[in-house]
């Protein structure tokens, strides 16, 4: 479980907010049973190189219930922009008193705790700026971790001139790499084509269907159980009835 790392404090943020636009709400579907953000807490409380995790909502009222759901589970929640979501996720690891956050999307129900604890691993041993799994991607869309120094983040928001750079956090980090280190890692099976996160109302019925595949939870199966549950799930759905 989490536990401090070389006197550097590295916490996992999630990001979440109930007002998406494909699927409103869908933060805190039932999801076989259990709100869907249920199933990224439990992965991030098996990552065993964090140091601390936090909620990263918006001040919006539509997120009073993502804020309430925290609250019952007892993790920290920081609530702040609705679109400026680069400096929500910084004020949210500056609350926490941390020198680096995993940046972990609400929507990943299947996320792999290994690959958190990969990145954070790589982080603590090389001086950079931000490590990443999403550029280039190799894995699939649900599996994506950045670790991102807040002093980078920090200077990073500073020259930020448009909403799509403030909303996505990271993308003018990846288009300046002559001011922020960067390091990537990938898989030696690439599948970026498949989707293990949650974006539409299609997205959210085969996430269900891969967790019922699944001889365990998604965290101690990993991802790579998840794939070979989703291409059983896209291939019965091709095949149809019998």
């Amino acid at each position: 479980m989490a536990r401090l790392t070389r006197g550097m404090r590295i916490v996992g943020v999630v990001q979440a907010r109930f007002s998406s636009r494909r699927l409103p709400g869908k933060i805190l579907m039932q999801l076989c049973g259990r709100p869907s953000l249920d199933y990224v807490l439990d992965s991030l409380a098996h990552a065993e190189r964090l140091d601390g995790i936090m909620l990263a909502t918006s001040t919006d009222p539509s997120d009073d219930a993502t804020a309430l759901f925290a609250s019952q589970r007892s993790i920290p929640c920081y609530r702040g922009s609705l679109d400026n979501v680069a400096l929500r996720m910084l004020r949210a690891g500056d609350e926490q008193q941390a020198l680096a956050i995993v940046r972990i999307n609400g929507d990943s129900p299947l996320i792999d705790p290994s690959l958190i604890d990969r990145g954070v691993g790589l982080f603590l041993e090389q001086s950079v700026d931000l490590v990443s799994n999403v550029s280039p991607r190799t894995f699939p869309k649900g599996q994506s971790v950045e670790v991102i120094a807040l002093s980078a983040l920090r200077a990073a928001i500073a020259s930020m001139t448009s909403s799509a750079e403030r909303e996505h956090v990271t993308p003018y980090i990846y288009a300046h790499p002559e001011r922020f280190s960067i390091r990537s890692f990938g898989t030696d099976a690439p599948r970026p084509d498949v989707q293990l996160s949650i974006d539409d109302a299609e997205d959210f019925a085969r996430c269900a269907a891969v967790l019922r595949a699944l001889a365990g939870p998604p965290w101690q199966a990993g991802w790579r159980a998840c794939v070979a549950a989703y291409d059983r799930c896209v291939a019965a759905s091709a095949s149809g009835p019998a």
